[in-house]
């Protein structure tokens, strides 16, 4: 059995570095994209089960992401779960009605992002 692929997208190294390894450390596999060029080029190459999206991002935000993943038949069921540091109370409904899974604020609680990957993940089972 392959390890669940999760695509992890940041500008920022250190978080990438640390969501990468506290995930390799619960048996998930990450990828990694800092930004969102990347983060397309690499969700259509690797085909992630899960994306974990920052929505600042250099070249296009976290939004623009979304959009061209869901034109992407191959990609439009995988499910996204934002990690921003944008205030959730202008950002979050927003974020809902493109159809994330769930919305994190830096800092977040990792147990609760697990389990937040776990119950997407399921979802999509």
């Amino acid at each position: 059995m392959t390890e669940t692929r999760i695509l992890i997208v940041d500008d920022d190294q250190d978080i990438r570095k640390l969501l990468g390894h506290r995930l390799k450390a619960d048996g998930f596999e990450p990828i990694f994209a800092g930004d969102a060029i990347s983060a397309v080029n690499q969700a259509r190459k690797e085909r992630p089960d899960l994306i974990l999206l920052d929505l600042m991002l250099p070249a296009g935000d976290g939004y623009v992401v979304m959009k061209r993943l869901k034109a992407m038949p191959a990609l439009e069921g995988v499910p996204v779960i934002v990690i921003s540091a944008r205030d959730p109370a202008t950002e979050q409904d927003r974020a809902w009605e493109a159809g994330v899974d769930a919305f994190f604020r830096k800092p977040f609680d990792y147990a609760e992002l697990v389990a937040a990957i776990h119950k997407a993940l399921g979802h999509r089972a």
